[in-house]
């Protein structure tokens, strides 16, 4: 039961709830749409390679004993499919987090920015450094997650709750 707390504690934690606000207006939804066009132009085939990369490697390992090179061929050219069109689908929802978030005039402050050199840069390089975070974070995420249920679990005790 702990470690079902703790993971749904740090789902939580790591997901924020969607608000109930009132629609954005027209312009807000304009603005944003222009923001995720400029930001999505690169990042999701750059989020579907690094993932792919990232993750692939594993999978083959624990498959390519057991299949032939050809499945495995067919195995990867579908899970870089999937993920491409994981990362497509989801974005069709960033324009409505945006406008949640940001004013019309900060948004295009910000598109006004991306259109720089600078700001062409970080779009660019933005995923890689995302990634680097994520493969720096995963090793850590076991630990975390066995400190966490730990603390959990003491807390409970001392309240009188037993797992």
């Amino acid at each position: 039961m702990t470690r079902i707390i703790a993971l749904a504690l740090l789902c939580g934690c790591l997901t924020m709830p969607a608000r109930a606000d009132e629609a954005p207006s027209a312009d807000t939804l304009k603005a944003a749409e222009e923001l995720t066009a400029i930001v999505n132009a690169d990042t999701v085939a750059q989020m579907s390679g690094e993932m792919t990369a990232q993750i692939w490697p594993s999978i083959e390992n624990s498959l390519s004993a057991k299949v032939d090179a050809a499945t495995l061929a067919e195995l990867r050219t579908e899970f870089e499919r999937s993920v491409t069109a994981f990362a497509g689908e989801t974005t069709k929802y960033t324009p409505a987090v945006y406008a949640r978030h940001f004013t019309a005039p900060e948004m295009r402050e910000i598109v006004a920015f991306y259109r720089t050199p600078t700001g062409a840069k970080s779009l660019h390089v933005m995923p890689l450094v995302m990634a680097d975070v994520m493969a720096q974070m995963g090793p850590r995420v076991q630990t975390f997650q066995t400190d966490l249920n730990t603390k959990i679990v003491a807390i409970m005790q001392k309240h009188g709750y037993k797992n």
